[in-house]
């Protein structure tokens, strides 16, 4: 009779089920592939992405610019993306009858404008592939059954029961709650620090205070005393700051933040390319030409009227101030406060309910053509188990399902080799 190879996935998120059902696909009927999945709600974080749309990956098909968008893992990555990214990911949603659009931002989302599109696609797939998904059943605890990988691991269910299985993948996300961490240290893994990523900014000042809502569609935001500095949209919320500008900055920024307790002083220019002197310039041709009208009445640059008003009394000067009565020293004021406007951070917030962290598995303890351990043979990790993280934009599932699907492409591939007669 020929071996079985039994796979265990902890964790029913995407990297689990795309590991899933690429082991279980390439398995057939030489493996059993089960996910475990410790809630009720498998899929949960591609439910409520991209604002229920799902933000399913990102029109980048150059894996050299790919990892680009990676403040962890980029370097590590580039070959992964070699073997699945984008594109591919795109033509397997359109097999299994998922057509997905680009917007103009380079965001990809399915036709459908609604993430159950992708969870009713990945749950299909599963099913189709003789995945069992098991819910509300975690997993407790993981031993190795033996010194080599043909050993398997004996592992403890939430539920007291003991199992036994020769491939485990972990993809428990990078909750650093997740027992999958637990798991991975007492296996001999080291685990980055993990702290947020992609988390937006609490601002207490008044120029932002009773205008949430207002948005301005290119900005560039500096954390003063450091490198860090990224441009995008900025949004401005009833806590602070937000947009994509803030969370790639918060992405890159995510360790240095957090030894900072998230306090740290900010500065926006609101006109970019513009600087402090070409702005001033401009606002010193606008008052010669139009010395009668009121400073407050419209905006000569391109800010929301209602930011341009709070910026305005940011620089001290009256709305109904004629351009003629702004003094040189004033207008100067208005130049910084249009390019290098300084606010003070004092926390911060997850995005939504997109829950990023950057740390996790040591990435030198991975080997990245099957995203297998080096430490202990027969143990696969995928998606945010791993010191991997993205800025906002679709890289973070992207990420998900490549090393989904090589972890899951090595385990069917290692189980099909085992799978041979037994005299």
């Amino acid at each position: 009779m020929a071996a079985t190879t039994r796979v265990m996935v902890v964790g029913g998120g995407a990297a689990g089920f795309f590991g899933a059902i690429t082991a279980a696909e390439k398995l057939g009927a030489a493996g059993e592939v089960t996910i475990y999945e410790a809630t009720a709600n498998p899929l949960a974080k591609v439910r409520v992405s991209g604002g229920g749309r799902c933000n399913v990956t990102h029109a980048c098909f150059e894996p050299r610019e790919l990892v680009q968008r990676y403040p962890r893992g980029g370097r590590e990555l580039l070959g992964a993306f070699h073997r699945w990214q984008p594109r591919d990911m795109v033509a397997w949603l359109l097999e299994q009858g998922v057509e997905t659009k680009t917007e103009e931002d380079g965001r990809m989302f399915p036709v459908t404008d609604n993430s159950e599109t992708i969870v009713a696609c990945l749950q299909r797939a599963a099913e189709a592939a003789h995945v069992r998904v098991l819910t509300s059943m975690g997993v407790r605890k993981v031993e190795r059954a033996g010194r080599d990988a043909a050993s398997g691991f004996w592992v403890t269910l939430t539920d007291g029961t003991g199992l036994r299985c020769e491939r485990l993948l972990l993809a428990t996300g990078g909750n650093r709650s997740s027992v999958g961490f637990e798991i991975a240290s007492t296996l001999g893994h080291t685990i980055e620090p993990l702290v947020p990523s992609l988390f937006t900014f609490h601002i207490d000042d008044p120029r932002l205070i009773g205008i949430s809502g207002v948005s301005v569609e290119n900005a560039t935001a500096a954390v003063r005393g450091t490198k860090l500095k990224e441009s995008g949209a900025l949004l401005v919320t009833h806590w602070g700051l937000s947009g994509p500008a803030i969370l790639k900055l918060s992405a890159w920024g995510a360790r240095e933040l957090a030894g900072r307790n998230y306090e740290f002083p900010l500065t926006v220019n609101f006109v970019p390319p513009h600087t402090r002197e070409s702005v001033l310039r401009e606002l010193t041709t606008i008052r010669e030409r139009n010395p009668r009208k009121q400073i407050g009445t419209w905006s000569p640059v391109a800010v929301p009227h209602r930011l341009w008003e709070r910026l305005v009394g940011g620089a001290k000067i009256a709305l109904t101030t004629q351009w003629a009565g702004v003094g040189n020293a004033a207008l100067g004021v208005l130049a910084d406060q249009l390019t290098v406007a300084e606010f003070t951070v004092v926390g911060k917030s997850i995005f939504k309910d997109e829950f990023v962290t950057c740390g996790g598995v040591r990435l030198s303890e991975v080997d990245f053509r099957t995203m297998e351990s080096r430490i202990c043979p027969g143990l696969h990790f995928a998606g945010e188990m791993l010191d991997i993280d993205g800025v906002t934009g679709g890289f973070n599932f992207q990420a998900a399902w490549t090393t989904g699907w090589i972890a899951g492409s090595a385990i069917g591939e290692a189980g099909a080799a085992a799978a041979t007669p037994v005299p």
